[in-house]
């Protein structure tokens, strides 16, 4: 049987960067993940410049063979509108990645031992450890493992506290583009395009290359129809071609859930979206893992082998202070307005330039 100091389920950028964190403080971290590296993970993908800063990322040596595309201003509109608003910043605020090249990239650079192509079947509880597979022993056990976590699972039995909280469901396609398609969006500004319910919204992200066309809601029973809606507006506008007929995948996770999901457990501790730290107001998952992840490392190595709950608890006090209460303008952001605002007014702020700015993308999406 194997052994670790911790063993980490999921080896997306919050798993990533807690192993990154943990090995930099000695520690024997093995990382093991149901997938294969590189993987194909859709995602709109952009990091912030906190982001980069927090994982001290050397840009210049990542985007050598990879996809790194500055983000320099935003358009922002409605599904079926005729002007969206363009958003000019005087510097990147953020870059496009691709996942399959950036979570490989996170994972390798990290230095933990890697066991991939290999789910994480079973998750037993033995004394003050953990054994997983009857194959891998580890006193500290860290779910990274996405919505669908075992490991949140195991520690979470009662579902019914996950049905509480909204569950944002998506559906997204990315594939490569002509250099010369003048349809294309333009490579530093992506597209927003909000549902006209304001219970969704779809994007055109241009990374490079390759072109990332994708819509979430909060209603699954109308993800189809608003994605068929969706795309034929973008055909008719000319923004995008033939986009209909490609490869969409889907993906689903709970938005917020750090006050529902229980995170912290004697010798253990979710990270990411496996705990439910997506943004609720974007939908953003990428900073959120990491920050995450680097958390729970500071605090296993704080606990100093001692992995009582109680040594654990400053993990769920950061968690629920850091995602738990949100200010009373970023909570309008979850449906943009406040409840109290009609529609139609919601609407015609969205053609605002500085509510665009300002509450739209510094607050809701940027978190500047």
């Amino acid at each position: 049987m194997d052994t670790c100091d911790v063993l980490i389920v999921g080896g997306g950028p919050a798993g990533s960067a807690c192993a990154w964190a943990l090995r930099r403080a000695g520690v024997d971290a093995l990382v093991l993940d149901r997938a294969a590296f590189p993987r194909d993970k859709v995602c709109a993908g952009w990091i912030t410049p906190q982001v980069i800063d927090a994982l001290h990322l050397d840009t210049d040596e990542y985007r050598r063979g990879r996809t790194f595309q500055p983000f320099t201003g935003f358009r922002v509109g409605l599904v079926g509108g005729s002007r969206p608003v363009e958003t000019r910043y005087a510097a990147a605020v953020s870059f496009g990645i691709r996942r399959c090249e950036f979570d490989e990239y996170l994972l390798r650079r990290s230095g933990a031992r890697l066991t991939l192509g290999t789910p994480a079947a079973a998750i037993v509880r033995d004394g003050e450890g953990w054994v997983v597979n009857g194959a891998i022993r580890a006193r500290m056990l860290v779910g990274a493992g996405g919505h669908f976590c075992p490991v949140a699972r195991a520690i979470n039995r009662d579902e019914r506290s996950d049905r509480a909280m909204p569950l944002v469901v998506a559906q997204e396609a990315e594939f490569p583009i002509d250099p010369d398609d003048t349809a294309a969006t333009a490579p530093d500004i992506p597209e927003l395009y909000f549902c006209r319910d304001l219970r969704g919204y779809g994007w055109t992200v241009r990374k490079g290359q390759y072109l990332n066309v994708g819509l979430g809601r909060l209603d699954s029973r109308s993800l189809p129809r608003a994605i068929a809606e969706f795309v034929a507006f973008l055909e008719r506008a000319g923004r995008v071609r033939g986009t209909a007929a490609r490869r969409w995948h889907g993906h689903a996770y709970l938005v917020p859930a750090p006050l529902i999901r229980r995170a912290v457990d004697a010798g253990v501790l979710l990270v990411g979206d496996a705990a439910g730290l997506a943004y609720p107001q974007s939908g953003e998952g990428i900073r959120p893992a990491i920050q995450s992840g680097l958390f729970a490392a500071r605090t296993i190595v704080e606990a100093a082998g001692r992995y009582t709950r109680e040594r654990l608890q400053g993990y769920d006090t950061w968690m629920r202070s850091a995602f738990g209460a949100e200010s009373p303008a970023l909570r309008a952001m979850s449906r943009l307005v406040p409840p109290a605002i009609s529609l139609p007014l919601a609407r015609r702020l969205l053609g605002s330039p500085a509510f665009v700015r300002h509450v739209v993308l510094d607050r809701g999406f940027l978190r500047r």
